[in-house]
């Protein structure tokens, strides 16, 4: 196990109509079942969300990294979209993610280089490597 550079927590309650809560700031948010997903709709979040917002900021700093170690100027907008599908295999629900980085001050071959080079060095790409498809899409400022 390799060197822990900080650990944090939060605790759910009432599953995907209750909330979550972050164990180490004031952190809250209520959650709703969208209604797409058979739910209530409501003007609460859900798990999917909040990873999405995680993935997207993790990303962009490790856009941000490959950029700098690369000497490149560019910079990056990064949207990620999480998709809940059907799993055939188990009849129950997977995962999916698509990642879109607009960037600026690059050539196409320069982004899609950095956007790869991010993909590999993300903690979150690390962490869904194998276990979730993940499209990259890289959009160029023209």
């Amino acid at each position: 196990m390799g060197k822990v550079y900080f650990t944090t927590s939060a605790t759910g309650v009432g599953g995907r109509a209750g909330t979550v809560a972050s164990n180490n700031s004031d952190l809250e948010f209520e959650l709703s079942r969208p209604v797409a997903f058979k739910g209530e709709g409501g003007g609460g979040t859900n798990p999917e969300e909040l990873f999405s917002m995680g993935y997207a900021a993790c990303f962009g700093s490790a856009f941000q990294s490959v950029a700098r170690k690369n000497k490149s100027k560019a910079k990056a907008e990064i949207t990620v979209e999480i998709a809940m599908e059907d799993d055939d295999a188990d009849g129950g629900y997977k995962l999916a993610a698509k990642i879109t980085g607009f960037i600026t001050e690059a050539t196409r071959e320069e982004a899609e280089h950095l956007m790869q080079e991010a993909h590999k060095m993300c903690p979150y790409s690390k962490a869904t490597r194998g276990n979730i498809e993940v499209e990259l899409k890289t959009r160029i400022a023209e």
